[in-house]
Formats: C-alpha cells, structure tokens, sequence
C-alpha cells in the first residue's frame, strides 16, 4: 500500500480515533484494578499517539497549514475548538511522557496525581482531534477553486 502525502490526514485521523480507543480502555482497566491491561491499553494508546505525531508532522512539513471552508457561525465555533485542541496538545507533549515514565518507574502514587490531569486532557486532544478533521475535511472543506484567496 503506498500512502501518499494527501492522505494523511485520513491516517492522522484513524491514528487519534485509535487512541480514544486505547484511552478508554485503559481507564476502564484501571478503574477494574487490572494494572496490567491497564498498561497494554496506555502503551498502545501512547504508540499510537507517537505515530499521529510522526504523521502529522510529515504532513505538516510538505502542506503548510490546513484551511477551513466553513463561513458564518461555524467559523469561531471550529477556531475556538482548534485553538484549544492545539494548546492543550502542547501541553500533553510534555504531561504524557512524564505521566508514563512516573508509571514505568514504580512511582505509582505521583503517576496517579498527575495521571488524573493527563487522561483527561489527552482524550481531549484526540477527540477534538477527530471533530477538526471532521469538521475540516468533511463538512467543511476549503474550495479548491478559491485556494488563491485568504480565508483562512
């Protein structure tokens, strides 16, 4: 299968709904007192995280920034949504590593402290993730036709 760069948007959108997966079964496994699927589940979630990153990086570098088609109301509604899914995932780089390396060292009461931040906001990153790329790519795409205009 050859992927082309065009398509990684697709993949970088199957990669987050992957780690919603993964996310929510390692919080139900946690939640049940099964610490070992607890772990499978975060460390899948965390490889698939990794390969969003490398992803959309790679696509990123070869097509610029993204533009949104939506006018009217959907616009600030889908920038705030953005904004905030960006910032957040800024700050998840940095959480998400620490959360697990805390958890792999046997740090289990820090892992925890930080992990009851972390998990939410990393469901977050990959759920509004998923609602960008929806909202950007399918319901309200950029027209090709206007790609010499700036919209946005």
């Amino acid at each position: 299968m050859n992927i082309e760069i065009a398509d990684l948007p697709h993949v970088n959108a199957a990669l987050n709904a992957v780690t919603i997966v993964f996310l929510a079964a390692g919080f139900a496994f946690i939640r049940g007192g099964n610490r070992a699927w607890h772990r499978t589940a975060m460390m899948a979630a965390l490889a698939a995280s990794a390969g969003f990153l490398i992803s959309y990086l790679i696509y990123h570098f070869n097509s610029g920034l993204a533009k949104f088609g939506g006018e009217g109301i959907i616009r600030p509604i889908y920038f705030s949504i953005l904004i905030a899914h960006v910032l957040i995932a800024v700050v998840i780089t940095a959480l998400v590593p620490i959360t697990v390396w805390r958890a792999l060292s046997g740090r289990f009461e820090q892992h925890r402290r930080l992990a009851r931040w972390t998990w939410p906001l990393w469901m977050y990153v990959a759920v509004s993730g998923v609602v960008v790329y929806v909202m950007a790519v399918h319901l309200f795409p950029f027209p090709p036709e206007t790609m010499g205009l700036s919209h946005g």
